[in-house]
């Protein structure tokens, strides 16, 4: 009886899993699922590591963390406007547009990670 009971359960606790990652992609504008989807086409692909979403300066922003190597961080307002790279480049301090960046900008949460493989 207990095999039978968990041949009916296992099923439908994998199937809500995936709900989860798609509520995720599905919070993020429409402009930076459409960069995301587009950085997987590039040659070598570029997408980026994860993307959380900030408030710096009273506004909903989101801080998009490279993949690999000195890559800017780059942070976007919610219509895919480059604000600012508070972290990241060659030097590890960005482009000096927005140093206050991690001092003032609070976490809401993280919106969107590449899937580890």
């Amino acid at each position: 009886m207990k095999y039978w009971l968990l041949l009916f359960i296992i099923p439908f606790l994998s199937a809500s899993e995936c709900g989860k990652k798609k509520a995720k992609a599905d919070s993020l504008p429409a402009c930076l699922q459409e960069m995301i989807s587009k950085s997987t086409k590039e040659e070598p692909p570029t997408t980026p590591l994860r993307i959380d979403a900030y408030t710096y300066k009273d506004k909903t922003v989101y801080y998009v963390a490279a993949d690999c190597c000195d890559f800017f961080n780059m942070v976007y307002d919610d219509s895919c406007n480059m604000i600012c790279a508070p972290d990241g480049g060659i030097t590890g301090k960005g482009d000096g547009q927005c140093a206050d960046f991690f001092e003032e900008a609070k976490l809401i949460k993280t919106v969107w990670e590449k899937d580890k493989q």
